[in-house]
């Protein structure tokens, strides 16, 4: 039995006037992300020098198109992170030579965040082997049931509009 299972049970003999078929969902879900990040996805990054949050920046830039160019509050927008470490983000891309900044002409207090070359090839190599990870981990599951389950994620995410 899996943690979030053994908690329901223990849920259920503690307090069985409450209904714990939620937190086991929600544990299963925040276990699944736990074990992906510890065993799969920080390993990869940290084998190119990324941290996961500097992967999303660079795989935003990337997927926006010529230029790859966004202002960090597109990237905030459009990233898979939250904008609080946005900056250090990138500062630290940009130190690694993978980002520069440019001034905006459109307003002069605003700066675009574009792909230099060796983040556009850094970035493109590793789509390739980030997606051939996120296949495996999704291994056990059929095409069907794929579907389903990203149906059933985003009616959830759907319920916070």
């Amino acid at each position: 039995m899996d943690r979030a299972g053994r908690a329901r049970l223990q849920w259920q003999a503690e307090r069985p006037d409450i209904d714990s078929d939620s937190m086991k969902l929600f544990g299963r879900i925040a276990q699944l992300n736990q074990l992906t990040f510890q065993h799969v996805l920080t390993p990869f990054f940290s084998e190119h020098g990324l941290q996961s949050g500097e992967f999303d920046v660079l795989a935003t830039l990337r997927r926006s198109g010529a230029p790859y160019s966004l202002t960090p509050t597109e990237m905030y927008e459009d990233a898979l992170i939250s904008s609080g470490s946005m900056t250090n983000r990138i500062n630290r891309l940009t130190n690694a030579g993978l980002v520069k900044r440019s001034e905006n002409p459109q307003d002069k207090r605003g700066v675009f965040v574009t792909l230099t070359n060796k983040g556009f090839n850094l970035i493109d190599g590793l789509m390739v082997q980030h997606v051939e990870n996120l296949k495996k981990v999704l291994s056990p599951l059929d095409e069907q049931e794929k579907e389903q389950l990203g149906n059933i994620l985003l009616s959830l995410i759907k319920g916070f509009d």
